[in-house]
């Protein structure tokens, strides 16, 4: 089903429910959008492996590829 249909189909549910469902329906939707904000957040452990990966790019000591190369290995890895 394409999301178009879904949207249509979900807003018929919101048009015709009553009051419980039109709570259980807010629920879901803030607790499926707490979800996916915590998905992007960083904790003190990973800004200090992110720091430690940088500084080990910025003196040259990790492995690293310019842009034309990772396009090529991209398209290596998708045949």
């Amino acid at each position: 089903m394409a999301t178009l249909d879904l949207k249509k189909s979900v807003l018929k549910y919101i048009d015709e429910a009553d009051e419980r469902l039109l709570k259980l329906m807010k629920a879901l939707a803030e607790s499926y959008q707490e979800d996916s904000q915590e998905d992007f957040l960083l904790n003190e452990d990973d800004y200090y492996k992110l720091d430690k990966r940088r500084d080990l790019h910025l003196k040259g000591k990790s492995a690293s590829n310019t842009w034309d190369e990772v396009k090529k290995n991209a398209r290596n890895a998708a045949r």
